[in-house]
């Protein structure tokens, strides 16, 4: 019997144990949450309080700024001084009684000296203290600040002393007077800070607050104070930005602790019975929106693997250590490797060659410790596929942020340039085949002017011969040939004088047409027209064209492909010529000038221009100028200027064309004094 009702009592113990215990429980629940909400509550009213107070005090910004800027509007308005003196005091006086927060008008003259001023009634100021002549004092700066931007300015305000220990802060305001463009005067006019508080601020708004006004850095400068209230504070600043002037305006506002509890305990009751319906309706929202996210999530995977599979970008993603953690199918296509492949950790990479890896890894070693950030424009590198071969390719890589805003690791694109690099190859060797068509097409037309420009030296190296020997005759005596010496040398030197200028005009048509040079070199301007004035000189010989070459001296060397710039140079030239000959000009020069086009630093570009006195170029012609086989000539192949114009454009430039006065066409391009390729 005892130990039955020694079990029925531990039984009990056991259940009333089980049963106080979440009693408990649920009151240390229900106490916190009525302790958490009072304490919401408390922070809610505060936040309130504050948030209202903001406001007050952005209007009281807002009603000083107001006034401020009537108060320009009044001062423009008034009569001006060198018109009719008595009007502006009388204005003036007038403004002063009507307005306390006023102290004291001025009229300054253009050289900023005091003419007249009107002191407020309501007091008398000592301005003893205040050199308010020179021509450092702050309100001289407003004055000049106003002058250039044709708008009043404010001066930084100070302290004028009034004996005893007392003062005021002082704020002047500088607007000019003018008429148009013309500066009659200014009127400057000073605020009383404390009055400003007082008189422009919403009475019920100054009552119930403590307003002052501060620097940025908190020095305050004015107060008006009230019975404080409350013992809890709240604290409002504004900033109140005038031209050449910059205040605070501090509000300090007092407020009892808030009393929240009675609405409290009946919203909790309601809450509560509200929260548990609220539950359940949730519960089985955010059950069907789950299950709404999860089908959601399976088709974007789904059209993401079908779009990266479409692609032929190459995607590779890394983490922060740089192991490779996922690569497309486009990559793997592009490398020939697979994709377990590439992410074993063992050997992430091996499309890295050997000869470039320890670059590569250098490289990768300085981008994961943040020496060097990925940039949009990409960068190239070189390749290997897993037969071996190389390839060059173009990545471009951005960092890889999840979704709560940390890095992770890096996102990398691959373009492969191979196709690329083909197909620049083949317009270089085709372009290469039209320079060199372009100027055996050049020294075709050139022929028969060859020919008539090496009679001339060829006719007198034969006379010079013919007359040479009517000196040496056979039978002459010694005496006599001795006399003939001096007119033998000279004929002599004539003779080797016009072999040489035919061996030039051979050899400058020679070196044009086999030159094949594509690199870039530097090269003195001078030289360039060197190489290609004789050819241009027979042309010129035969249309009657004067040739003037203008090079400015001290012009740099430039960095250019030799045999190009001279077909540009040639082509523009005969271009011009042939120009010349078809229009009516009273005289045809054909004008080449080489000068600086601009500078900055060590880096400098040098202009060249070709300028004829043509027919000139229609609107017309211009919209096809540079249009492949467009041409307005009767035998023209219309390849020139579509050759000139990619030439020049391979050097950084661009071909331009203007009308020349009074007639015909100015043609120019830069190249640069450094390699910019």
């Amino acid at each position: 019997m005892m130990q039955r009702w020694i079990r029925w009592s531990a039984q009990r113990w056991h259940q009333s144990w089980r049963r106080w215990s979440l009693w408990s429980l649920l009151v240390l629940l229900v106490a916190g949450m009525l302790v958490t909400q009072v304490w919401l509550a408390g922070r809610y009213e505060m936040t309130e309080v504050q948030q209202r107070l903001d406001r007050e005090t952005a209007d009281a910004i807002t009603d000083i700024r107001t006034a401020f800027n009537n108060n320009v509007t009044r001062l423009r308005a008034m009569p001006r001084y060198d018109e009719d003196a008595m009007a502006w005091q009388s204005s003036a006086a007038e403004l002063l009684r009507n307005h306390r927060d006023l102290a004291h008008v001025e009229w300054r003259d253009t050289q900023l000296q005091i003419v007249a001023a009107e002191e407020s009634p309501f007091l008398s100021l000592q301005w003893s203290g205040v050199d308010r002549t020179s021509t450092n004092t702050e309100s001289n700066t407003a004055c000049i600040r106003a002058q250039r931007s044709g708008t009043a300015s404010y001066a930084g305000s100070y302290f004028l002393s009034q004996g005893n220990g007392t003062g005021l802060e002082l704020l002047e305001l500088c607007a000019p007077v003018q008429t148009g463009e013309r500066l009659h005067g200014f009127v400057v006019v000073t605020y009383i800070l404390q009055n400003v508080l007082s008189d422009l601020v919403n009475d019920s708004f100054r009552r119930n607050h403590e307003l002052s006004f501060t620097e940025p850095d908190g020095t305050r400068l004015a107060i008006i104070s009230t019975p404080r209230r409350g013992s809890r504070v709240f604290t409002s600043s504004q900033l109140l930005d005038l031209p050449g002037a910059t205040l605070m305006l501090r509000v300090d506002s007092w407020h009892s602790a808030p009393n929240v509890l009675p609405n409290v305990m009946t919203a909790l009751v309601t809450g509560m019975s509200i929260a548990l319906v609220t539950v359940l309706v949730v519960l089985v929202r955010d059950n069907r929106r789950r299950l709404k996210a999860e089908r959601d999530l399976g088709d974007a995977l789904a059209f993401r693997k079908a779009m990266e599979d479409s692609l032929i970008t190459g995607l590779r993603a890394r983490d922060l250590h740089g192991t490779t953690t996922y690569v497309n199918p486009a990559f793997c296509e592009m490398v020939g490797f697979s994709a377990e492949e590439i992410l074993n950790p063992a050997r992430s990479t091996p499309y890295w060659p050997p000869e470039l890896a320890p670059e590569y890894a250098r490289r990768q070693r300085m981008r994961l410790s943040g020496q060097t950030s990925p940039t949009r424009e990409g960068y190239e590198s070189t390749f290997m596929r897993k037969d071996g071969t190389r390839f060059p390719v173009l990545i471009f890589e951005a960092p890889l942020i999840n979704a709560a805003g940390l890095h992770t690791g890096w996102m990398s694109a691959f373009v492969d340039m191979s196709e690329q690099r083909r197909i620049e190859e083949l317009s270089r060797a085709s372009q290469e085949r039209l320079q060199a068509t372009a100027r055996l097409a050049t020294v075709g037309e050139m022929a028969s002017l060859l020919s008539h420009e090496l009679n001339q030296p060829l006719a007198a190296i034969s006379s010079y011969a013919t007359g040479t020997l009517n000196l040496l005759p056979d039978d002459a005596p010694p005496a006599e040939l001795q006399e003939h010496l001096p007119d033998v040398r000279m004929a002599v030197q004539r003779m080797a004088y016009q072999a040489e200028r035919a061996g030039k005009v051979i050899k400058s048509v020679h070196d044009f047409v086999r030159r094949r040079g594509q690199t870039l070199e530097l090269v003195a301007p001078q030289e360039l027209l060197d190489a290609v004035l004789p050819l241009v000189r027979l042309q010129a010989r035969k249309l009657q064209v004067q040739v003037m070459t203008v090079v400015v001296p001290d012009v740099p060397a430039v960095y250019c492909d030799r045999t190009m710039v001279e077909q540009v140079l040639l082509n523009l030239s005969r271009n011009g010529m042939q120009a010349m000959d078809h229009a009516d000009c009273e005289e045809r020069l054909l004008r080449i000038d080489v000068r600086m086009a601009s500078q900055q630093g060590q880096r400098a570009w040098v202009e060249f221009v070709v300028a004829d006195g043509g027919q000139g170029i229609s609107d017309a012609v211009a919209q096809q100028l540079y249009t492949p086989f467009f041409t307005t000539k009767d035998e023209g192949m219309g390849l020139g200027l579509s050759l000139c114009r990619t030439v020049v454009e391979q050097h950084g430039s661009h071909l331009v064309h203007n009308n020349n006065s009074p007639q015909g066409t100015i043609f120019s391009f830069t190249l640069p004094t450094w390699r910019n390729d």
